[in-house]
């Protein structure tokens, strides 16, 4: 049989539809693809090969090794995230933020931007807004939507990659993809309709084609389970701790309680933020009691 290679584009109620080079192509799965409790399963992002049915129709025959796993929702072979939040109305809490962040880490991702939406409404300097953030490594796009402020500067950030938009509700994301691409929005909004489910509770993320890339709508990222995490490799997914770790006197060390820990002394000299390191200790709580929490239950 010949098998053309394809990319899922999205997976809804057990069909996956398989971009090829010439058409979108509506495929099931070779039982052996089942998601098990250690395998995903094929997932949008995938790349694969189908095997055509006479109706058209196809079947996905092999799933192709994968560069990259975003975990929540699962989408295959990301190569960049853009975390959306809004300079005001909402407010940005730091903490989420830090949380959408450790997740993009953890799944592997190479380029994490922040892009923060609203600038216009921020009563700030808003080139400083999230400076810290800037020296933490991260690249930090300031956009209005509304104002078409550092919309070509997101335009140059998306082309060729594959990005998923994520971040709260209220930030914008909707106007931001219009600004973008007026048919990006149009497209996500196709989604919904044919789904006939609310754009924030519906689990589909899908590949929306532009410029030589993908941009990803998933709209269920904000499930922030951070409590599969091993809590020894929490500090690894904050760039500006990498340096310091393993300069402290016992081992392994939490960083949040011992005497002579090269991340405390950093944070200590300035040169790890205040904000940065009381939301790794945060966070480092909230993974400590979910991880106590399963291991009871499963006492039990």
């Amino acid at each position: 049989m010949h098998l053309e290679e394809g990319r899922v584009i999205k997976a809804y109620n057990s069909f996956f539809y398989v971009q090829t080079e010439t058409e979108l192509v509506s495929c099931k799965l070779r039982g052996k693809f089942k998601k098990t409790r250690k395998s995903q399963g094929v997932v949008p992002g995938d790349k694969v090969l189908i095997g055509r049915l006479p109706d058209g129709t196809g079947v996905v025959e092999e799933q192709l090794p994968r560069e990259s796993l975003l975990r929540r929702p699962a989408v295959a072979n990301v190569t960049q995230v853009i975390l959306t939040f809004a300079a005001a109305q909402p407010d940005l809490h730091p903490l989420l933020l830090n949380r959408f962040l450790v997740l993009a880490e953890w799944s592997g991702l190479k380029n994490i931007l922040i892009c923060v939406n609203k600038t216009d409404l921020y009563s700030g300097d808003s080139a400083a807004f999230l400076q810290l953030y800037e020296q933490a490594g991260y690249r930090v796009l300031r956009v209005s939507a509304k104002e078409n402020l550092g919309i070509d500067e997101m335009r140059q950030a998306l082309a060729g990659e594959t990005t998923v938009f994520a971040g709260p509700s209220g930030v914008g994301k909707s106007s931001l993809l219009n600004a973008i691409d007026a048919s990006l929005s149009l497209a996500t909004g196709q989604v919904s309709d044919k789904i006939k489910r609310g754009r924030h509770t519906t689990r589909v993320a899908e590949l929306l084609p532009y410029e030589q890339g993908f941009i990803v709508d998933t709209p269920g990222f904000s499930a922030m389970e951070l409590g599969e995490i091993p809590l020894d490799e929490l500090a690894g997914f904050f760039p500006e701790f990498r340096p310091y770790l393993g300069q402290c006197r016992f081992a392994p060390c939490s960083h949040t309680h011992e005497p002579d820990c090269g991340i405390k002394a950093a944070w200590e000299a300035g040169e790890i933020s205040q904000e940065r390191y009381e939301a790794y200790q945060t966070i480092y709580k909230e993974i400590q009691e979910a991880q106590q929490l399963k291991r009871k239950k499963e006492y039990k």
